[in-house]
């Protein structure tokens, strides 16, 4: 089962594709990840990768999908993976199609969890990180048991830049203008299943599992 979530910035398909992960047992694979992993064990494309990071460039789309496939050929992937964070682009996603045709694979689903903007930009400026120890809290939906301290370890907690409502607005913006066509490029494909990521977390997940199948 060969799975890509898409969604904007804050829709939560990475708390979903998680959880996909551990419900059919493959892989959950974010290109983040998968950049860390191969430029900390030093492999060539990682070191071709950390080249364009240190000067602040995106990775190329033909070596984000070299690291993609890359990750997809090892064998835990046999049965499926969810790739979340890729493709992000039109040429990523074509890009992708080719290299998985040239091994006799194809994706199965793409799965959009679709918020509206505006509740976006309300959850993720009313999240607050403890950049002491990483945990996040939001002020309506997880608040802290103590007003802006970390329930952890005590530290204050902070309302991170790119949670920002302007940050925010920003990022939906390169979203919607390079990421959402996606959403008819697999449609056209018919393999787009769309869910209302405005329902509970719980219930999305119940709704992607009865797209999936148990």
């Amino acid at each position: 089962m060969k799975i890509i979530m898409l969604g904007a910035p804050g829709a939560g398909k990475g708390t979903q594709a998680k959880q996909i992960a551990a419900k059919y047992q493959i892989p959950h694979i974010s290109t983040g990840d998968i950049f860390r992993a191969n430029i900390k064990n030093g492999t060539e494309l990682g070191k071709k990768a950390k080249e364009f990071m240190d000067q602040g460039l995106l990775v190329p789309d033909e070596l984000t999908c070299d690291l993609v496939m890359d990750r997809i050929k090892q064998d835990d992937c046999a049965n499926g993976f969810v790739l979340d964070g890729f493709p992000r682009t039109i040429p990523q996603a074509e890009a992708l199609d080719a290299a998985l045709t040239k091994i006799g694979e194809a994706m199965d689903y793409a799965i959009d969890v679709d918020v509206k903007d505006e509740s976006i930009i309300e959850r993720m400026s009313g999240r607050r990180a403890c950049l002491n120890c990483g945990a996040t809290y939001h002020i309506v939906t997880i608040p802290p048991k103590k007003e802006g301290i970390c329930d952890t370890c005590g530290s204050a907690l902070v309302l991170r830049d790119d949670d920002q409502p302007e940050t925010v607005k920003k990022r939906l913006d390169v979203y919607h203008d390079q990421t959402q066509p996606l959403i008819d490029y697999y449609n056209k494909k018919g393999i787009l299943k769309t869910v209302d990521g405005m329902e509970p977390m719980d219930t999305v997940f119940a709704n992607i599992v009865a797209i999936l199948g148990e």
